[in-house]
Formats: C-alpha cells, structure tokens, sequence
C-alpha cells in the first residue's frame, strides 16, 4: 500500500508532467475535451489562455456554478494551470489560486498574464492543508478534484473552514466511485 507521503509526491509528479507536456499520454483524461465533457462551454475555453485549458484536470465544473459576487475573494484550492481560477476572476473582486505543484504554478501564472488578469489574482505554492491565508479572509472557495488526491483531506476540510468568512461557501466537485474499479482497465492509476 502506497504512502501519505508517496501518494502525494507520486501526484506531484503527475501533475508536474501535466503541466509540461499536457498532450503526451498523461495518467488520467485532461485538456479541452475533458473540460468539454464536464460541461464547460466551447465558446467560453475559446477566450481563455489555451495553456490553461490544454493542462486542465479538474473533475466538475465547480467554477461555473459557484455562486460569486462582484465583491468576493475566491479562493481556488489546487488551482493548476488556472481555468478555474480564470473563470472566477471575472465575476470576482479578488482571486487567489493555490497549488502545491511549481510547474503547474508557472503555467499559470502565463495565462494570468496572458488574460490580464495579474492584479486581480495571487498565486500562492502552498499545501491544501496548510493554507498561507487569514483566519475567516474567504468569501468562496473553490476544489475542483483534490480531496480523493490529498490523504490529508480531514486537515483540508479544517483549513477551509478556517479561512472562510461567516456565511463563506466552498463548491467543489469530487469523483466518488460506487462499487469496485475494473482494475484490468486501469494501467495507469496510482498505487
């Protein structure tokens, strides 16, 4: 059985190959055609940055509907290349993006630039468990697909309701798997 420590160094990598080579054959579906297949829009991935989309991995559509006000902080909790991200700085006052993969970071922080997006949004290298924000500074947050990747999801949950406000909402989306996996499809998948 594999590790707290190897799972998340072994989903590090995966992501960190993501990032860089979005089409090579990755371990799990991303890009544009899973983001379509989550019911994103075609004309909405057509005006983002193209390396946000290209590298997306998220499992919903969490950002689309996420109630977000003009006046609230977002926070984007494992915010990869940015889509998410992206798609709430535009209803947003402030967005900020975490991601504890460096690479992932890089891309997208060259989306953020290409969107004009710079100062409207922080990105930030940090833990889902240990999150660099105030006590009680969120209006929403936002996961799109972390906690099933995070043995440490317990720590998470209390992080997120450290940092969001009084009447704060988080939206995310999950996979929850009902019944045993066909291991024989799987050649991929974490240990």
């Amino acid at each position: 059985m594999t590790s707290p420590l190897e799972l998340h160094n072994q989903v590090r990598t995966a992501y960190t190959e993501i990032a860089l080579s979005p089409a090579d054959n990755q371990f799990f579906p991303c890009g544009r055609l899973l983001a379509e297949d989550l019911h994103y829009p075609a004309d909405l991935l057509d005006n983002l940055p193209a390396a946000a989309v290209e590298a997306f991995c998220g499992v919903g559509d969490v950002s689309l509907y996420a109630s977000i006000r003009p006046t609230d902080v977002v926070l984007d909790v494992g915010c990869g290349a940015g889509l998410d991200t992206i798609l709430a700085a535009g209803r947003a006052a402030k967005v900020i993006g975490v991601d504890f993969c460096p690479a992932m970071l890089e891309r997208a922080q060259l989306c953020l630039k290409e969107a004009r997006l710079e100062g409207k949004v922080t990105l930030l290298r940090a833990e889902a468990q240990s999150l660099p924000l105030l006590d009680a500074s969120i209006d929403v947050a936002l996961v799109n697909g972390l906690f099933n990747l995070n043995p440490l999801r317990e720590q998470v949950f209390l992080e997120l309701a450290r940092v969001l406000r009084p009447g704060g909402a988080l939206y995310c989306s999950e996979l929850i798997l009902n019944g045993s996996p066909d291991r024989s499809a799987q050649t991929n998948w974490f240990s």
